[in-house]
């Protein structure tokens, strides 16, 4: 079925199928504030830190300034989320350092790959 696009020209028209659900291995599932907070708490949990989960800004830096997290804490966090949401954060990621740049980036991560 061809319907006229709207920003053409009468004279182009687009062709329209019918609704398909497309699934990517490359799917970018999007990190929701529920998850964001989740995580934030398990930070809390795992690492007994001084702060609220509420308190800890989503996009701020998890290294140095921001939370002040060092590599130590990051492993012991990985491996608390590896557990809760079923998959495995490896070491090895060349990834890592841009996973683990924010709350708000590994919440992204998480809701990506997590199988529970």
């Amino acid at each position: 079925m061809t319907t006229p696009c709207r920003h053409c020209s009468p004279y182009k028209a687009i062709s329209v199928s019918e609704p398909t659900l497309v699934i990517s291995a490359t799917s970018t599932a999007q990190a929701t504030p529920e998850l964001e907070q989740e995580l934030a708490e398990l930070f809390v949990q795992a690492l007994n830190l001084e702060v609220q989960a509420a308190d800890i800004d989503p996009s701020g830096p998890l290294y140095g300034d921001g939370l002040g997290l060092d590599s130590i804490d990051i492993l012991e966090v990985a491996l608390e989320v590896s557990h809760r949401y079923g998959f495995q954060l490896r070491s090895d990621d060349e990834n890592n350092h841009q996973i683990f740049s924010s709350l708000r980036s590994l919440a992204a991560h998480v809701a990506q790959h997590r199988t529970k």
